[in-house]
């Protein structure tokens, strides 16, 4: 008797989701440049049928991180409904830097420093869309210094997956103390004035070139 589609639908969905739980160990693990070879694997399943579910790396990874972006989205809702300005918007950045420091793929996709996709942008978008929000209320209660810009905070997080990356193994907390000397500097009054900001479309073109050396 021919077998019936059902259980190739089941087989096929139990496929999908044991690749992306395994995505997700390897990925924190390794960032996002892991071995596709080992997720497949860990998946119980062959490279063939991982890249049947996910032809490209970019739509894994956009498959894998949705769970984190929501997690990072809610982040910035409690940052914008929490009292105080700033405790939201530092609130906020500890939280991104921490979800940075446990999971070596968040690093990469929050500092942008993985190639995107239409589908990571859009979920980045969502993810993002209220960081303006917790950053005009900070600078309009005097707590954010005034010449702070949402490029700023990428830089931040670009600055911290490098500590969290160069220490994860024998200093995995030392993030904090950098998380901590940034927020410093981000306090109003600044100590000094900045250099102009990089525009959004210099700090882009910097970042595609970076991803593209990897």
């Amino acid at each position: 008797m021919a077998p019936t589609s059902r259980p190739l639908r089941v087989d096929a969905a139990r496929n999908r989701d044991a690749i992306l739980e395994s995505a997700r160990q390897v990925f924190a693990e390794s960032g996002t440049h892991a071995a596709l070879e080992e997720i497949a694997r860990r998946a119980d399943v062959g490279i063939a049928t991982l890249y049947r579910r996910f032809p490209t790396r970019e739509g894994l990874v956009a498959a894998a991180f949705e769970p984190r972006l929501r997690a990072y989205e809610a982040a910035a809702q409690v940052a914008i409904t929490t009292a105080d300005p700033w405790a939201g918007f530092s609130g906020f950045v500890r939280t991104a830097c921490s979800m940075q420091a446990a999971d070596a793929g968040c690093a990469d996709v929050l500092s942008l420093t993985f190639p995107s996709t239409a589908e990571l942008d859009r979920q980045l978008r969502a993810a993002t869309a209220g960081l303006g929000d917790v950053v005009e209320r900070a600078k309009a209660a005097g707590a954010l210094r005034a010449d702070f810009v949402l490029e700023d905070l990428v830089l931040v997080l670009m600055a911290n997956a490098g500590v969290v990356n160069a220490t994860k193994h024998h200093a995995p907390k030392a993030w904090e103390r950098f998380a901590t000397y940034m927020l410093d500097a981000l306090r109003a009054p600044g100590a000094s004035p900045l250099p102009k900001p990089t525009s959004p479309a210099r700090l882009a073109r910097a970042i595609r070139r970076s991803t593209e050396r990897r």
